[in-house]
């Protein structure tokens, strides 16, 4: 039997174990209140930043190989005899039994053009700056693999071509006979900012293919050359604003879609809504969209552009213009569905080029859509038109200012 000594232990050591435990509950409990809100900080903070790293590395990397391949380009080189900033090559031309004729574009346009030009004395064949053709790597700068390996099948190239004739073709005659002289056209277009950069302006006569994006061709644009010559010109001259002054009749979805949400490129884009290639999507990132609908006529036109350049003016200053002078804003044009004169366009132009000059920025012109057997001869004249308006100088010189 157990003292009354023994007795009172036993009821006094669950009291103090207790008081220990209770103690001990309070302490954990009050230090999981001040040190949880920290913990869970931090593991959100850890999460976030390995979620962010994770995502933005592929970025680096993938801008890292764009500016390797674009050092590695051959495509600036020096012009070391006295040249005019006009860059057209006779690969420009797409001459393929015929089957071209099956497409509404003129593809002798360009070679017609440079004609022109020499044949009536204001330009000399041998002061024309000739281009390297594009490679795969310089594709690359903007396109995807996915899209290029998709050219190797003569089906995309007729559907994105829009002549059904080259799907049954062999890819390599298709390759040879229309994609090389496209890829040898986006080497112009590149190669004409360099030029723009150290002569003040510079005109690609080929050209334009504004329907094309990183990973997809249409509208008889394989390749994205606006794109491509804007992403050399980044990283080349170290600029960080370009504008694009679309004004060919149709919408410039592809440098769009390129360029969606990207603060350094301002696009004016002034097309016709009624006409192909209804893109709502790429609408939505146009910076300042100015639809003139079928039918605009000459004074109307020119009006809408002087508005559209003034608001251009005040909400954007660049350091060089790419200018897409499209000619299918011509009456007449099958596709364009303008009823512009061919003095209208010469206005546009000059207008355009007035625009830069006044300012002082480099401008790059390609020539883009035009549908029309007459094209060439108003491409011409406008040209002309400008060296007589003395905002563009046909006299040969070297390359830096």
């Amino acid at each position: 039997m157990l003292s009354p000594h023994s007795h009172m232990k036993i009821r006094v050591m669950p009291k103090t174990t207790e008081s220990i435990r209770n103690l001990c509950k309070s302490t954990l409990y009050l230090f999981l209140t001040f040190v949880s809100p920290f913990i869970l900080y931090r593991c959100i903070r850890f999460l976030s930043m390995y979620s962010s790293s994770s995502t933005s590395a592929p970025k680096t990397d993938a801008e890292i190989l764009r500016r390797k391949r674009i050092e590695k380009s051959k495509l600036y080189f020096d012009i070391t005899t006295p040249k005019v900033p006009i860059i057209y090559s006779s690969y420009y031309d797409i001459r393929f039994f015929g089957i071209e004729k099956l497409h509404p574009f003129d593809s002798s346009k360009w070679d017609r053009i440079r004609g022109f030009l020499i044949s009536e004395g204001h330009l000399d064949k041998n002061s024309i700056v000739e281009p390297f053709e594009a490679s795969t790597d310089d594709l690359l700068v903007v396109h995807t693999e996915a899209y290029l390996n998709s050219l190797n099948n003569s089906v995309n190239v007729a559907m994105i071509t829009e002549v059904p004739p080259l799907a049954i073709l062999p890819n390599w005659l298709v390759r040879m006979k229309v994609l090389s002289p496209f890829r040898r056209q986006v080497g112009g277009t590149i190669l004409a900012a360099k030029l723009a950069k150290e002569q003040g302006w510079a005109i690609n006569v080929g050209g334009g293919f504004h329907h094309c994006s990183s990973g997809r061709g249409g509208g008889f644009c394989a390749y994205a050359d606006i794109s491509l010559c804007i992403h050399f010109a980044f990283f080349r001259f170290t600029i960080s604003r370009v504008m694009i002054i679309d004004l060919d009749a149709h919408q410039g979805n592809g440098h769009e879609m390129d360029f969606a949400g990207d603060g350094r490129v301002y696009i004016l884009d002034m097309y016709n809504p009624d006409i192909y290639p209804f893109d709502l999507t790429a609408r939505n990132y146009i910076k300042q969209k100015v639809e003139v609908a079928t039918g605009t006529t000459t004074d109307g036109y020119l009006k809408e552009l002087d508005k559209a350049l003034r608001v251009a003016r005040d909400n954007f200053a660049p350091e060089l213009i790419i200018y897409n002078a499209g000619t299918d804003i011509l009456d007449g044009d099958p596709l364009g569905g303008l009823k512009i004169s061919p003095d209208g366009v010469a206005q546009r132009d000059e207008k355009v080029f007035r625009f830069a000059r006044e300012r002082n920025i480099p401008l790059v012109m390609v020539t883009s859509g035009g549908y029309m057997k007459t094209s060439a001869r108003v491409v011409a004249d406008s040209i002309i038109n400008l060296s007589r308006k003395r905002l563009i100088d046909l006299s040969p010189r070297y390359g830096r200012r």
